[in-house]
């Protein structure tokens, strides 16, 4: 087994989207070839209804799936093939907008006014651009949560993980999509597909994600875009991007850590993107967008 290196790290950075939702954005709309098939991945979370009840009201996708992961609070939806309902702590929806959908995602906070989820965005195969849109809602009791023998925790969204199979099925991309808790103080080697894209995010906790012998420090990235090596350690709205391997290796801090770690086969294709619209060409992007304003972007 190889042992997966850190590429690079970066923490996400605060971003406006929607009618006004405050998020931080980790990655996306720019050079996002070292995550393929993932395009974007926001953490939505806030104390203050006034930084995300706005919400992100109808608007259109095509060619793309999107992940939408509950912490805390409920996300109401509703799409233009008549699925509405919400999504509340611990559920998952995934939307796969193929040749096109409006839809729209409205948060709401708990009791206590907390908001807290995640979306990530999935770009779809060239011969799956133009699918029947669908909805696979799941709720909280039928993830998989599984506990290794050191106290490990991990909810599978999607993948096969430790042994289990998560219940989101049919997906191009083949991912593996987990939300990971290691306890204090334990070092953890854990396999990822080799042919794989992978990385993880840190929301909660910190760690270190290189082998206990490497002194060497990671490279990260800036807010500002420029590039240093630093300690490899990795807090809060962390963004670490993994180099090719068997495995990865995590060292959790003395508060433990808390992370997504995200896999996917990369379909290494071209991509013509603009706003919440992928395709594979310019002229198919053109195309969507002239469906748009035609009002036959829908297809029956």
């Amino acid at each position: 087994m190889s042992l997966r290196p850190v590429k690079r790290m970066n923490h996400a950075r605060p971003t406006v989207e929607g009618a006004g939702v405050h998020l931080a954005r980790a990655f996306g709309f720019g050079a996002t070839a070292d995550f393929d098939p993932f395009l974007l991945f926001d953490d939505f979370r806030g104390d203050d209804p006034a930084d995300y009840s706005a919400g992100f009201p109808w608007h259109p996708h095509r060619g793309i799936e999107t992940i939408t992961y509950v912490l805390a609070g409920t996300v109401e939806h509703a799409d233009s093939i008549g699925n509405q309902g919400e999504i509340s702590a611990g559920d998952v929806q995934w939307m796969t907008a193929g040749r096109g959908i409006l839809h729209q995602e409205m948060p709401k906070g708990d009791g206590a006014g907390r908001m807290h989820g995640f979306q990530l965005w999935a770009n779809l195969p060239r011969e799956h651009k133009m699918t029947d849109p669908r909805y696979q809602e799941v709720k909280a009791p039928d993830i998989p949560v599984v506990t290794d023998d050191d106290g490990s925790v991990a909810r599978l969204v999607c993948g096969t993980f430790w042994g289990q199979r998560g219940p989101v099925e049919g997906i191009a991309a083949d991912p593996v999509y987990v939300d990971l808790s290691i306890p204090a103080g334990v070092r953890k080697r854990i396999k990822v597909p080799h042919d794989s894209h992978a990385f993880a995010y840190v929301f909660a906790g910190e760690g270190q994600f290189r082998e206990s012998s490497d002194p060497q420090g990671v490279v990260t990235e800036e807010p500002d875009g420029s590039q240093r090596l630093a300690p490899a350690l990795a807090d809060n709205r962390s963004l670490v991007l993994f180099d090719s391997g068997d495995e990865i290796e995590v060292q959790a801090g003395e508060e433990g850590i808390r992370f997504l770690l995200v896999s996917g086969q990369p379909l290494r294709e071209p991509v013509a993107w603009y706003g919440p619209i992928v395709m594979n060409t310019q002229e198919e992007l053109r195309q969507a967008y002239d469906e748009l304003r035609a009002g036959t972007f829908l297809k029956q």
